[in-house]
């Protein structure tokens, strides 16, 4: 590798790691914002994706890891997208069994104007941060960071789904779109459970 080379390819990591500090820090916040408005709501939705970007954090780390430090054994890292599976996967459990319950007691969520407004910056945001990704995943020619645009295009899906049901309450006090909104994520969820448990960054199969 040329010197040229290698300090381009030096920049371009530079730029990776910045991209993936950035989506960590809106992340850890989109947690700590949606665990607390969802707990004061009573809204299981708002709980669940908050729980859910926890664990995307957790993700993002060992991907970041992964850029600082081109050398991490392969088994390690595999190791890592493991422990990160089994919580997507406790999540899902979580999720189905508080979604449920709520459906079957008629458990009605308050109206949160903020988790609204907190949802719909979610869905603004997580697709910038996926096209950054990608662009930086390009310049690389980083599988594992272009899977990792893909984690951000999932929490965009998420919070569509989140905006929708805490919209439809806030409208015309569907109670149920909350718990409902709660069970659509179940299956985009055990999807990255089963990734992370097959060792791979989760959302697809190729790793840096």
């Amino acid at each position: 590798m040329s010197a040229e080379l290698g300090e381009t390819l030096a920049v371009h990591r530079r730029a990776g790691r910045r991209i993936e500090f950035l989506s960590i820090g809106w992340t850890a916040l989109e947690s700590i914002v949606g665990i607390i408005a969802g707990v004061i709501a009573g809204s299981v939705a708002l709980i669940s994706f908050g729980i859910d970007s926890v664990i995307e954090v957790a993700s993002s780390l060992v991907l970041l890891w992964r850029l600082s430090d081109g050398s991490v054994a392969e088994d390690r890292e595999a190791f890592a997208h493991r422990l990160v599976g089994v919580c997507f996967l406790a999540l899902g459990v979580y999720v189905s069994f508080a979604a449920m319950r709520d459906l079957l007691t008629h458990s009605s969520p308050r109206v949160t104007y903020l988790g609204i407004i907190y949802a719909a910056a979610c869905v603004i945001v997580m697709p910038l941060l996926a096209r950054a990704k990608r662009r930086a995943a390009s310049n690389l020619q980083s599988h594992a960071l272009h899977a990792d645009s893909h984690q951000s295009d999932i929490c965009a899906y998420l919070a569509v789904i989140l905006l929708g049901g805490l919209g439809l309450n806030a409208l015309f006090g569907w109670w149920w779109a909350d718990p409902l909104a709660a069970l659509c994520m179940v299956p985009i969820i055990l999807r990255e459970a089963i990734s992370g448990l097959r060792g791979q960054p989760c959302s697809h199969e190729h790793r840096v």
